[in-house]
């Protein structure tokens, strides 16, 4: 596993084992067992995490997750911790960089920024510019639902568009809240919303951003 990702891996285990399996997320309806479940799922049936894309599969995936969400909360944050299978592409190292470093540092935040009083971690410059990188790949993607137009910006005056409109809004903040951002975690993130009033309002309230 790359370091970023195992990073974030270690970090996300360690915040769920001591939050336990009850609290509350920014993940809207799940706890902190749903999301490990998910984690788990995830990484290690192909077979049902396909759900979280494709609508036909969704069904399969919630019983799958549900059956998951059943085990000893314990065994869940184990296999956290351990990584996927061999079998699995996650696995490699390419991958497990590409796909988890991301996902690992979202869903950290997800227990983080539930909890009251939390305050922003302090990344590495290197980190910083790996989020930077991705939101740049992703952007579109992630931003294609925006209800206005939306163009990323960092402190240093890099942007990236994630949604061509008008009117325009661009969003000023380090990597990682941009990128919580435009996961759909906008109550959360720390950027400054800057174009018309109504516009931001919409994009502030949006539950279309993300995938």
């Amino acid at each position: 596993m790359s370091t970023h990702a195992k990073r974030e891996r270690l970090l996300l285990a360690d915040l769920l084992e001591a939050a336990g399996p009850d609290a509350p997320t920014l993940c809207e309806g799940w706890s902190t067992r749903d999301l490990a479940a998910h984690v788990v799922v995830r990484e290690r049936r192909a077979d049902a995490a396909g759900g979280i894309l494709i609508k036909q599969l969704a069904s399969r995936l919630e019983r799958v997750q549900a059956e998951f969400a059943a085990k000893p909360y314990e065994e869940l944050i184990q296999l956290i911790r351990t990584g996927p299978p061999r079998f699995s592409p996650f696995h490699l190292k390419q991958v497990d960089e590409a796909a988890n470093a991301v996902e690992f540092y979202v869903h950290t935040e997800d227990v983080r920024r539930a909890e009251p009083g939390w305050t922003p971690r302090d990344l590495d410059p290197v980190f910083s510019d790996a989020l930077w990188a991705r939101l740049e790949r992703t952007a579109r993607v992630m931003g294609r639902k925006a209800p206005v137009g939306l163009v990323l910006r960092r402190p240093d005056g890099q942007t990236a568009v994630a949604h061509r409109g008008t009117p325009v809004v661009t969003a000023t903040g380090e990597p990682a809240e941009l990128l919580m951002f435009v996961f759909g975690r906008q109550e959360v993130a720390d950027v400054e919303l800057e174009g018309d009033k109504e516009a931001v309002a919409k994009l502030h309230e949006t539950k279309q951003l993300g995938l």
